[in-house]
């Protein structure tokens, strides 16, 4: 293949940052690919993260020594942000999605790649400092969510199921109280599939009463690895006091009236 021309390069330099976010590629590595200058480089990523960053579609970072390099932070402005959840607010406060026992139907929206790739990327934008090595997730409403927040942190998923299975190996069991009908349940990890001292970062789509996030803290913690955040796309008002504290949550759900089809539910605003 003949060398590149700029324009040539500089599509693939953003097509290969933004494939892998939060990866740290060396100066030298774009410099083999490329058959460029470590000068000519430097020219290329000024211009990626001069666009990118202009038109609020991501931040492109370098660090300088022998150990640094280039990579890219996924996320969208912050008036971005808020206007999309605010979008989401009106979509899921149709009263269509009320469900017996004041929940509500988000699986459509959930399985929507363009909402859960910018979920991903919000609540990733607001647990950044956490700085965790995978995402924990429980079946089976919460997957999407949590694997675009892995896809935006570029870390594992680990998943935890209601009953262990036998293509999965051995497997750590536990049982949790489900914060809403307080009923004992059973929850299942392969002991393979999260390292001990592992930084997780649970995440999943709907918090009542907590007793499900409480059951994936402790099951994470069986294993020997540390919860750094929880973070969640809608939590209730009601009960106020959860099974557990100190989350993320992207939406407030206040209240669903079935009797008047009324469903009352506004984005968090959390801190940057």
């Amino acid at each position: 293949m003949g060398r590149a021309k700029r324009m040539e390069r500089v599509v693939a330099l953003t097509k290969q940052l933004t494939d892998h976010p939060h990866q740290l590629f060396s100066f030298s590595y774009f410099c083999k690919k490329f058959e460029i200058a470590k000068s000519t480089l430097s020219e290329d990523v000024l211009a990626v993260k001069t666009g990118l960053e202009l038109y609020g579609l991501g931040r492109v970072e370098t660090l300088a020594g022998a150990a640094g390099g280039v990579r890219f932070i996924p996320g969208r402005s912050a008036k971005e942000d808020h206007d999309f959840l605010q979008d989401l607010a009106i979509k899921l406060s149709v009263p269509d999605r009320i469900l017996p026992g004041g929940l509500l139907y988000t699986t459509d929206l959930l399985c929507i790649p363009d909402v859960v790739v910018r979920l991903g990327e919000i609540i990733m934008k607001h647990t950044r400092h956490l700085e965790p090595d995978c995402i924990m997730t429980v079946e089976t409403r919460g997957i999407p969510l949590a694997l675009f927040v892995a896809r935006a942190f570029n870390v594992p998923l680990v998943m935890a199921r209601h009953s262990s299975q036998i293509t999965e190996g051995s497997a750590v069991n536990i049982n949790y109280v489900s914060g809403s009908s307080k009923m004992i349940q059973t929850m299942a990890m392969p002991k393979r599939a999260l390292q001990p001292g592992s930084r997780v970062l649970m995440v999943d789509d709907f918090m009542k009463g907590g007793g499900t996030a409480r059951g994936m803290l402790n099951l994470a913690k069986e294993v020997g690895a540390e919860v750094v955040g929880k973070a969640f796309m809608i939590v209730t008002a009601e009960p106020e006091n959860k099974m557990v504290d100190d989350y993320t949550a992207l939406f407030m759900l206040h209240s669903v009236n079935e009797l008047e089809n009324k469903i009352f539910i506004e984005p968090v605003q959390v801190k940057e």
